[in-house]
C-alpha cells in the first residue's frame, strides 16, 4: 500500500461530507419515527386493556382503532427499517470513497450504487413515514367524529 498524502485526502473528506449529513439528518428522522412507534405501541395497549373491560357492543369501534393502530405499526417499522438502510448505504458509500482515495483505484460505479440506494431507501422511508401521518388524521377523525371533521373544514377557510 502506498502513501496518500494529506493534500490527496482532503478532497475525499470533503466529498465524504455529504454522506455524513445524510446520516445525520437520518438519525433525527429515526428518531421521531421510533418516538411515533412507542406512541402507537402505547395506544395499542391502553386500547387492548379497555377492549377487555367494556362490554360486546362497545368493542367494534375499539378493535377498529387497533387494526389501525397495527396498520401504522407496520407502516412505522417499516418506515424505519428503510431508513436504517439508508444510513447503511451512507456508511458504505463513505467507506467506498476512502477505499477508492488510498488505493488509487477508480470505482466509481460502486459509490454511485450506495449513493443512489440510500437515496431511494430515504424516499421509500418518507413516503411510509407520511402514509402513516395521514393514517393518524383519519382514526382521529375516526375517534373524535363529526367535531374533527367541522374543525377540519374551518381550517380551511382560515
Amino acid at each position: 500500500m502506498t502513501g496518500v498524502d494529506t493534500s490527496e485526502l482532503a478532497p475525499v473528506l470533503q466529498t465524504a461530507v455529504s454522506p455524513v449529513v445524510v446520516i445525520s439528518g437520518v438519525g433525527l428522522l429515526l428518531l421521531t419515527m421510533t418516538n411515533r412507534l412507542g406512541r402507537i405501541v402505547d395506544r395499542a395497549r391502553s386500547l387492548a386493556l379497555r377492549v377487555r373491560e367494556e362490554d360486546e357492543e362497545d368493542k367494534e369501534p375499539l378493535h377498529e382503532q387497533l387494526r389501525i393502530l397495527g396498520e401504522r405499526a407496520r407502516m412505522v417499522r417499516r418506515s424505519i427499517a428503510l431508513a436504517g438502510f439508508c444510513l447503511l448505504f451512507a456508511a458504505l458509500l463513505v467507506i467506498s470513497l476512502f477505499v477508492t482515495a488510498l488505493f488509487k483505484v477508480e470505482i466509481l460505479w460502486l459509490s454511485a450504487t450506495f449513493f443512489t440506494l440510500s437515496m431511494l431507501c430515504l424516499i421509500a422511508s418518507l413516503v411510509d413515514f407520511i402514509r402513516d401521518i395521514n393514517r393518524a388524521l383519519e382514526a382521529t377523525a375516526l375517534e373524535v367524529g363529526e367535531d374533527w371533521e367541522t374543525r377540519k373544514e374551518d381550517r380551511h377557510l382560515a
